[in-house]
């Protein structure tokens, strides 16, 4: 949070404001959980408490922002649809706290499966040997969730993120240092491959979560999103692809042969994103894969 100073408030004061804020939350047809997901991160409350509402009786509990600066975060998340995740600033992504600002987009839980997908098909394409010595790109970086856990997949690999964005690149470059992956993860700012154009055919594997949303269908999607994220993480042009035909395109010339392409995708895309894939006619091995909804989400191909 970006108030330093921690502030005091009573157990019970706080207690009521909980019951306040949970009906709220139901009455406004948001999870009650994000609340106690809230007091964990603020009030450095555990679990066991919250649910015992033991914490009640505590005379005093030292929270990061006063409580009447809660109380207008949580209107805000009521009003205007905040992400819960920019009121703490932070959000859980595998097994990592990520810092997060409306300058990025809040890692999802799916898209944490593409680091499982990444260790998967870099093993299968028989790279196993050279992956903790070789290069991977987190194209999109954002937040730099991605670069993490590639990162922490493959502990002596180089992973190159990249981003558009200075605010989130200055952000994803906070979480490497915080958990220390700073020396392990570069960044670069730029447009996909454009800052790498001096690494061609050093890659053995590209992961990437571009925008993939199509344009008229962005302003549809829910407040929380379309209000408070940023749109050139969302918009994938008319038909949600234009990113994901120019990483089809360019990153052959990238990736080693035997080096692994692996996006995020929308629902729906899968069968157009298999075909320009299959078209370009440098990849091979071309598999889709579905989150844990059952979504084709996920496109994984080998360079020839």
């Amino acid at each position: 949070m970006a108030e330093k100073q921690l502030q005091v408030v009573s157990g019970l004061r706080l207690w009521r404001w909980r019951n306040q804020a949970i009906s709220d939350a139901i009455a406004h047809n948001i999870s009650p959980a994000e609340v106690d997901w809230l007091l964990l991160e603020v009030a450095g409350l555990d679990r066991l408490s919250l649910r015992l509402e033991s914490f009640k009786e505590q005379p005093e509990i030292q929270m990061a922002l006063p409580l009447e600066d809660l109380e207008q975060l949580w209107h805000r998340r009521l009003n205007e649809r905040l992400p819960v995740q920019y009121i703490t600033g932070v959000t859980p992504w595998r097994k990592f706290k990520i810092a997060v600002s409306n300058a990025v987009l809040i890692p999802r839980p799916e898209t944490e499966y593409l680091i499982d997908l990444a260790v998967a098909a870099a093993t299968n394409s028989g790279a196993a040997p050279l992956l903790n010595s070789e290069h991977w790109a987190d194209l999109g970086t954002g937040s730099g969730a991605i670069a993490l856990g590639l990162a922490d997949a493959f502990p002596k690999a180089t992973i190159h993120a990249v981003d558009y964005s200075p605010e989130a690149l200055q952000i994803a470059r906070d979480n490497a240092r915080n958990l220390g992956f700073d020396n392990q993860i570069k960044f670069y700012k730029g447009s996909w491959w454009e800052p790498l154009a001096a690494r061609k055919g050093e890659f053995i594997g590209m992961v990437s979560n571009p925008p993939y949303i199509p344009t008229s269908t962005v302003t549809t999607l829910q407040p929380e999103v379309v209000n408070h994220e940023p749109h050139l993480a969302l918009d994938g042009g008319i038909d949600g692809l234009d990113c994901i035909r120019q990483l089809i395109e360019i990153s052959p010339q990238y990736l080693r042969p035997g080096g692994v392409w692996l996006i995020e995708m929308m629902a729906g895309q899968a069968d157009t994103v298999q075909t320009l894939l299959q078209k370009q006619g440098s990849y091979s091995n071309i598999q889709i894969y579905a989150d844990l909804a059952g979504i084709e989400r996920f496109a994984v191909a080998y360079i020839k």
